[in-house]
């Protein structure tokens, strides 16, 4: 019977049994650890994967700001500029602007309907833990970092040259690298059981910002054909190869009556201001390759500290 009924109705059912669904966990003490917990047996292949950018030289229009999108809430030009300010140094990630890019995020997910809103207010809980987190170490004199080798003079003069401030680049919650190395020499990070570190609350934004690129990446993409898959197979798709390997079955299943309800192409297009789906391209090309940086600088930090599975 389910087959049989028409897409709205199929997204009208989807709606309320992922609602039923994600509330009854949500009331069993969060999302957190019922979709993100990582299983040990997980693809090992993971741990080594880095984004390359696919899209070849740069796209028309560089890296200019993209417009404003009047009328609306999620801003394409805000979230590219923030990716773009995130990267620092030779291979650091700056968590102001790294946060920022998240928050413009949530506001993209929230814009795709209720049920996706869900999984876009559990992520805000995430960077809200890391604000906080800050916020902490800045009243707690022992929780600043006092910075190793790696961080130390060239990233000093770095700071300066690119306009940062040289008072704040070496606190605890700056970048990624002065995160991971504080709570390291602090002995937050828990390798073993579930936290709310920094670190763990990092990698959990991670693997969603792999989903996430790799579905904007396909929604960029051109046919030949002429034929465009939708949005809902395309997101689909990307979950499979990215968060699903660290979800239960339950989640799985739940998380792919979501993506009945997501809205046609037609939605995107004005969702980030283009008339067509080579405009659409030209502006997805530009965020893809400002996430590839981003993701890319972090995959490394983390693999280098054994932190690709915190659990």
């Amino acid at each position: 019977m389910f087959f049989r009924m028409g897409v709205k109705s199929k997204a009208a059912v989807a709606i309320v049994v992922l609602l039923l669904l994600l509330g009854s966990l949500w009331l069993q003490g969060g999302l957190d650890y019922q979709w993100e917990s990582c299983l040990k047996g997980y693809d090992q292949q993971n741990k080594h994967h880095h984004l390359h950018n696919s899209s070849g030289p740069t796209a028309p229009g560089g890296t200019h700001v993209l417009k404003e999108c009047l009328g609306q809430n999620f801003q394409v030009s805000m979230l590219l500029s923030h990716l773009l300010a995130s990267p620092a140094y030779s291979s650091d990630v700056l968590m102001q602007p790294y946060l920022s890019s998240w928050d413009e995020l949530v506001k993209f997910m929230g814009a795709l309907g209720p049920v996706v809103g869900l999984i876009s207010k559990e992520i805000q809980t995430k960077t809200n833990v890391i604000r906080e987190l800050a916020l902490l170490s800045e009243k707690s004199p022992e929780a600043e970092m006092v910075p190793d080798e790696h961080l130390r003079g060239r990233n000093s003069q770095d700071a300066i040259q690119s306009g940062l401030d040289p008072l704040n680049h070496n606190r605890a919650y700056h970048s990624v690298h002065s995160m991971i190395q504080s709570e390291l020499n602090r002995g937050v990070v828990d390798f073993h059981r579930p936290t709310d570190s920094g670190c763990r609350t990092l990698l959990r934004l991670h693997r969603a910002l792999l989903w996430l690129r790799l579905f904007l990446e396909k929604l960029a993409e051109m046919s030949e054909s002429g034929r465009l898959r939708s949005p809902a197979e395309l997101c689909r798709e990307s979950y499979q190869n990215t968060l699903s390997k660290h979800h239960t079955w339950l989640v799985r299943r739940a998380a792919e009556l979501a993506f009945i309800a997501m809205p046609e192409r037609g939605f995107f297009f004005r969702l980030v201001c283009v008339g067509n789906q080579q405009e659409l391209n030209v502006v997805l090309t530009k965020v893809v390759r400002a996430i590839d940086e981003v993701y890319n600088r972090t995959q490394k930090a983390l693999e280098e500290n054994g932190m690709l599975d915190l659990p």
